[in-house]
């Protein structure tokens, strides 16, 4: 796994009112990121769910290596996580809805962090043959398969180096879905009520409205579905506290 840096700052969570397709929770608000927070290059992919829980937790994800890992609850992705962190040592968890908007984003203020449209070359998006199907014809031309995600990191990455913030599948957040406030907030996590969790970022399966960085969708915790993912934010240890020489 890959991480990069996303570094502290405030930003405007949510949509203006006059963005195409907004949706009454995506409340504008201002929210301030106090410290800098390390988040995954990339969705987990099957490999490297394999490697954490192994052969016999694999069950129906799946696809090549470097495909993203779906198919997975909110709860199968704390149970990766508690795996993970006894393996290495080291802290991972599921960033905070407030966290991925704001790494989406990378400083961008527009619907995607290119600007306020999307085309099939931007993200994977529209690639269901059922319903949504606008990007189907270029995928193919691409090379990519109609019917599920890309491999990870297929697109170009936004201006922080994240890839696939936009589409591909939808990504697991830490936070209950609950409206917004309004009001500013520090360091939001929505963790004391609700029954459904967040998912950000829209998915292949979808329209390409649903990838604006500011869309919200939610699914029930055990859920799991063919175009839900995760990534990580892998915690630093906190520094050593300093010892007074005077002492």
């Amino acid at each position: 796994m890959r991480f990069v840096s996303v570094p502290a700052g405030m930003f405007i969570m949510g949509s203006p009112v006059a963005e195409a397709y907004r949706d009454a929770s995506e409340l504008q608000h201002q929210v301030t990121i106090s410290q800098p927070f390390y988040l995954q290059t990339t969705e987990v992919t099957v490999s490297q769910w394999r490697a954490v829980m192994g052969r016999r937790f694999f069950g129906r994800k799946r696809g090549t290596d470097d495909m993203p890992v779906v198919r997975v609850s909110w709860q199968d992705c704390q149970n990766f996580i508690d795996k993970l962190n006894r393996m290495t040592g080291d802290r991972y968890r599921l960033p905070t809805e407030a966290e991925w908007e704001y790494a989406a984003r990378a400083g961008s203020t527009t619907a995607y962090f290119w600007g306020n449209q999307i085309d099939c070359s931007r993200a994977m998006y529209a690639n269901n043959p059922m319903k949504y199907d606008q990007c189907v014809g270029y995928n193919r031309h691409q090379g990519l398969a109609p019917g599920q995600p890309a491999p990870v990191a297929h697109y170009a990455p936004n201006a922080w180096g994240l890839y696939d913030m936009h589409g591909n599948v939808w990504e697991w957040c830490e936070d209950f879905f609950n409206r917004y406030s309004g009001v500013s907030r520090v360091d939001p996590c929505r963790t004391d009520s609700g029954k459904d969790r967040v998912r950000r970022g829209g998915s292949w399966f979808g329209p390409g409205y649903a990838c604006r960085s500011a869309n919200r969708a939610y699914g029930h915790p055990m859920s799991r579905m063919q175009n839900t993912g995760f990534r990580l934010v892998m915690v630093q240890p906190d520094p050593p506290s300093r010892t007074d020489p005077s002492n």
